[in-house]
């Protein structure tokens, strides 16, 4: 019998995955979770065998979660779920230390497998993450300058690139304005640009977001 915790702001989504994990999963516990501060005080309350990640939750991102619990609770393996496309956050997690990544419109096809394989204490690498890493392993993706941002800057570039204005990135991740703008200012420096238009312009180009 398992324990796992499923952690994702959206009721319907959060429903429909607990329904298939219960349907092929042996279960002792399953808790759900809609908000990212309360990730770490309900890992210190239970030994999870696993926790199911959305990548983009209120109050704290998803990586940023990532990382603690794997400070604080290494032991618990985390799957990483998004609706983005693998490219944009895969990488990222597993060089965090996620046992999988899984895009969301996938999930009642993967999910139960990469539980199970998970469980056993390996990791999920679905065929679209498995080119990924070869590419960045052979080298084929080369040295983009988005890689060297830290995680909160190139989580601020994404939604620079995607149109949201100072004031909306300020209010979706809790910082201030002037904290956004700092961000905004070192990202550019990094990436050796000058202004939105171009980090839209990198970030469709680079596919790190779609081309709307």
């Amino acid at each position: 019998m398992h324990k796992i915790l499923i952690v994702d702001d959206h009721p319907l989504v959060r429903k429909g995955l607990c329904q298939i994990l219960r349907d092929d999963i042996s279960l002792s516990v399953l808790d759900e979770l809609s908000d990212g501060k309360d990730v770490l005080p309900k890992a210190d309350e239970t030994a999870y065998d696993v926790i199911i990640l959305d990548i983009s939750l209120p109050g704290r991102d998803g990586l940023e979660i990532l990382r603690d619990l794997q400070y604080y609770h290494s032991e618990i393996p985390v799957i990483i779920l998004s609706i983005q496309p693998e490219s944009q956050y895969a990488l990222r997690a597993l060089k965090l230390g996620a046992a999988g990544c899984m895009n969301k419109a996938f999930a009642p096809e993967e999910l139960v497998e990469a539980v199970r394989q998970v469980l056993k204490g390996g990791r999920y690498i679905s065929p679209k993450v498995s080119q990924l890493l070869l590419e960045e392993y052979s080298g084929g993706s080369g040295d983009e300058p988005h890689k060297s941002l830290s995680e909160r800057e190139y989580q601020v570039m994404l939604m620079l690139a995607r149109g949201m204005t100072s004031s909306e990135i300020s209010d979706k991740l809790n910082l201030s304005i002037k904290t956004v703008s700092t961000y905004r200012t070192r990202l550019l420096q990094k990436m050796n640009l000058k202004n939105n238009a171009q980090i839209t312009y990198y970030a469709v180009k680079n596919k790190l977001i779609q081309d709307t």
